[in-house]
């Protein structure tokens, strides 16, 4: 099969070529600017949660998080969870990564954050912490794991 591209066809290929390129570009660089902006806001929370401010953490987070889970169950959840784990020694970035949706939430702009962390009382472990971005313009908490 043989194509014959004229060269007004070659130049709206070449464009169209150009502009997905361009495009693809433009949205790494709009997750990079996400996870970076949601990863600083994850770093945040997680300090109201190493102090203690287990309530402040929860008023904190997404209308989504704070729908799902009581102040109390919060609050409870973490004094049973993450208490015993001890002071934070040390935590850092391990990923950050960009989802327009994940199971069992509504569609929007998420960015999944994973750290690793060690805590005086378990050398050794990941936390996970899912952020959203709401109608605000905040990132906001929609999950939290410890592993």
């Amino acid at each position: 099969m043989k194509i014959n591209l004229t060269q007004s066809s070659f130049v709206k290929l070449l464009c169209a070529a150009l502009l997905a390129v361009a495009a693809s570009g433009y949205a790494a660089e709009n997750n990079a600017g996400a996870e970076k902006a949601a990863t600083t806001a994850a770093q945040t929370w997680l300090t109201e949660i190493d102090n203690g401010d287990y309530t402040q953490s929860w008023q904190e987070a997404s209308a989504f998080f704070r729908s799902a889970v009581t102040k109390d169950k919060w609050k409870t959840s973490l004094e049973t969870v993450r208490k015993p784990l001890g002071k934070l020694t040390s935590r850092k970035v391990k990923k950050a990564q960009s989802a327009a949706s994940l199971p069992g939430a509504p569609d929007g702009q998420y960015v999944v954050v994973q750290f690793d962390t060690v805590f005086a009382d378990k050398p050794s472990a990941v936390e996970t912490v899912t952020f959203m971005l709401e109608n605000d313009g905040q990132w906001r908490a929609a999950g939290y794991f410890i592993k």
